[in-house]
């Protein structure tokens, strides 16, 4: 008899986990590697936020919470969403969990039955279609261009959409383009979206606040409240407040689908860490001018390593919107071969080059559904983009 599930067998590993873990090995071999792989900011946790974790140590804040949440992240969260983003919910449409992962699966697992159909416009970010095929759906992958910035078109949007359509996922700005919708390309979608009442949306908002220039951020429940009652707005502390390692994600939706993602997640993992969760209390209700600090040096970061990219004999990179990463095409590389006579037949091949002759750690595009791409982090210091950049121009200028 067959020990493992059969569901295992229908995902993969991650491939920006696989990464990260490549380069320590490397690292402990004693390779100088820069890592531009990774999807979480360099800086350090602000110091009020610690500081709130702490004095919830000290206050004895240690045992187990409600699944959902402590009342009083939910209502910071209510309020966050009030503030920033003019949407009307009550505690009781709130959920924490153990990261934005947590929330994203608990939502497939609540609501998805065999066969029912989620679109992911890619490139994605690596776990949707997995998470989706664990929960017994389909991904249905719906692709997008550079020339297009990288974002999804409404009419190849309604072209996918079925009977068997039970969400669509969408990610602005985008891990892994960068990608971010203005507020009339959001519309044109939500056009398609209102014309089929039985399609869900999923909104991840996680890189909400990490926009560049002038642009405005826009989610679409905030654009539509007609779609209150099919919306799932997600979100977290990672990756605008540096929280990555604390794990704390939220969402919030209907009342019902609350309550049933409140019931799975009580069988998983119970309530998220209550030292994290007082922690993002002060994340959510503390000083936020850090926020435009950081955006500011990521902002500086993103235009150093664009320019330095498109330097680089045979490389494409559009300038992303957002978040901090970069989704340069490597297309006009395919066919070449690498110092030692090798062929770089995918983005895979030539990730693995890179790595191996400049000891640069990038992922490729193929795990994020749309090659032939590869995606950087400029989440590393500019001393390390400089080389980095250096590296990857004098690799693409070895190849023949």
């Amino acid at each position: 008899m067959e020990f493992f599930a059969k569901s295992l067998f229908r995902i993969k590993p991650s491939a920006t986990i696989a990464v990260a873990q490549k380069t320590r090995d490397l690292t402990l071999k004693g390779k100088q590697v820069i890592s531009l792989s990774a999807g979480e900011p360099d800086f350090d946790t602000p110091d009020n936020i610690k500081k709130a974790a702490i004095e919830a140590i000290r206050r004895g804040e240690t045992n187990y919470t409600p699944v959902s949440g402590i009342s009083e992240l939910r209502e910071a969260i209510v309020m966050k969403f009030r503030r920033e983003n003019d949407l009307d919910y009550e505690r009781e449409h709130i959920i924490v969990g153990t990261g934005g992962k947590q929330i994203l699966f608990n939502a497939f697992m609540a609501t998805l039955n065999q066969g029912d159909e989620v679109i992911i416009p890619s490139p994605y970010w690596v776990s949707y279609p997995e998470m989706v095929l664990l929960a017994g759906g389909n991904p249905v992958i719906v692709k997008t261009s550079l020339e297009d910035g990288f974002k999804l078109r409404p009419e190849v949007l309604e072209s996918a959409i079925t009977e068997r359509t039970k969400w669509f996922v969408f990610n602005s700005p985008s891990n892994p383009s960068g990608a971010a919708y203005e507020r009339y390309e959001l519309r044109r979608l939500i056009d398609v979206l209102m014309r089929y009442t039985h399609v869900h949306i999923l909104a991840d908002d996680i890189y909400e606040h990490l926009t560049y220039d002038d642009f405005i951020y826009t989610t679409p429940l905030q654009l539509e409240h007609k779609l209150y009652d099919r919306t799932l707005t997600m979100n977290g502390v990672s990756k605008a407040y540096a929280m990555t390692g604390w794990r704390i994600g939220y969402a919030a939706a209907p009342v019902p689908l609350i309550k049933a993602m409140d019931m799975l997640q009580g069988q998983q993992t119970s309530g998220a860490c209550s030292i994290a969760q007082w922690a993002a209390v002060e994340a959510l209700n503390g000083p936020q001018d850090f926020i435009q600090k950081n955006k500011k040096i990521f902002e500086k970061r993103r235009d150093l390593i664009v320019n330095m990219l498109n330097k680089a004999e045979g490389l494409s990179c559009s300038v992303p919107d957002g978040a901090f990463y970069a989704y340069p095409s490597c297309a006009n590389l395919i066919g070449k071969r690498s110092a030692d006579g090798r062929l770089i037949e995918t983005d895979e091949d030539f990730v693995r080059a890179l790595l191996e002759f400049e000891s640069v750690a990038v992922v490729h595009g193929s795990a994020f559904g749309l090659s032939p791409h590869f995606r950087v982090s400029y989440a590393a210091s500019e001393e390390h983009l400089e080389e980095a950049g250096k590296r990857i121009q004098r690799f693409c200028a070895s190849l023949y």
